[in-house]
């Protein structure tokens, strides 16, 4: 397979065009063009286009008076930067970032269904970033274990940082807050710290948490029996966000008022996520099958929503 996510190809017995958003298996490859919907092509039907290369916009560094507001400077500062791709917007790219002093002797493995693969390897200098890894976001869930792999080394005399190891299977909630603005990138995106410092329980105070009165507990919100995941119902600034993203909030939000209809013990609820292109539907579907709160679910009200609501009877 010699395309990667991100690369510009032309159909080769058509007059189309787009953007490799999937890497099907070793023959196939999904292809998005100006409409945005997907098309699945044998890898061999399609050319890259000359002069195109996925991730042209590739590292920035900051000017010299430019400090990182975002990345604070010290010898921690180890971070994932997580960026979708300029052209095909719902696939993201992955840069390791090093706003360290340190070069960073760096190795990406990833992990799925038992089978490792190397990914990365290579030194990162100081303020720089890499790009490491791509992936569809939308195929979140299915996306691999991460194993990174890190060694520190200056000629000077710095302090010594022991290697570090992170494992990391990611989700929904890695990916839900808002994007800033990643100054050795020069993009948005998510940030996510791989150095973070170890996090220290109070065991008192979490002992008191446990004895808190039932009134200083947070309730749990009741949901509306019909929950409209329409993104212009979720979102003011709809129209600012990428299709990625749009479905990542009412995913959210779907799974947000599920788990309080079951907590609620509501017999059944019903989700409107509208007919469109089925993406929605099909996660909530999938969602859904492998939930085991769940009796069943099928098409809500058909004289009222068409096939654009599904209803959930809740065990």
């Amino acid at each position: 397979m010699k395309y990667k996510l991100g690369d510009f190809v032309r159909f080769v017995d058509e007059k189309m065009e787009g953007y490799v958003t999937r890497i099907i298996d070793e023959q196939m490859i999904g292809v998005t063009g100006d409409d945005d919907f997907e098309i699945p092509v044998l890898a061999s039907k399609v050319t890259t286009v000359h002069g195109f290369e996925a991730g042209q916009s590739e590292t920035k560094q900051p000017s010299a008076n430019q400090k990182s507001a975002d990345i604070p400077t010290q010898d921690k500062g180890v971070y994932l930067g997580v960026v979708n791709d300029a052209k095909a917007g719902s696939v993201v790219h992955f840069y390791l970032v090093n706003d360290t002093s340190y070069q960073l002797l760096t190795t990406l493995t990833t992990e799925k269904q038992q089978q490792i693969r190397g990914e990365y390897a290579g030194i990162i200098a100081p303020k720089k970033a890499v790009k490491i890894y791509s992936g569809q976001l939308a195929d979140l869930q299915l996306w691999p274990k991460f194993k990174f792999q890190v060694l520190f080394y200056n000629a000077g005399s710095m302090s010594v940082n022991s290697p570090l190891v992170v494992e990391e299977k990611f989700n929904a909630k890695d990916f839900s807050g808002a994007k800033k603005q990643i100054l050795l990138l020069d993009q948005q995106g998510w940030l996510i710290q791989l150095d973070e410092p170890e996090l220290i329980i109070d065991a008192q105070k979490l002992k008191e948490s446990f004895f808190k009165p039932a009134e200083e507990k947070l309730a749990v919100a009741k949901p509306q029996r019909e929950v409209d995941l329409h993104i212009e119902k979720l979102r003011d600034d709809h129209q600012f966000l990428s299709s990625t993203e749009m479905l990542n909030i009412q995913m959210d939000h779907f799974r947000t008022a599920l788990d309080a209809a079951i907590v609620h013990q509501y017999p059944d609820i019903v989700f409107i996520h509208g007919v469109g292109n089925g993406v929605l539907k099909h996660e909530i579907h999938k969602a859904l099958s492998r939930n085991n709160r769940i009796q069943t679910f099928m098409d809500a009200h058909k004289d009222k929503f068409g096939y654009g609501a599904t209803k959930v009877i809740l065990k």
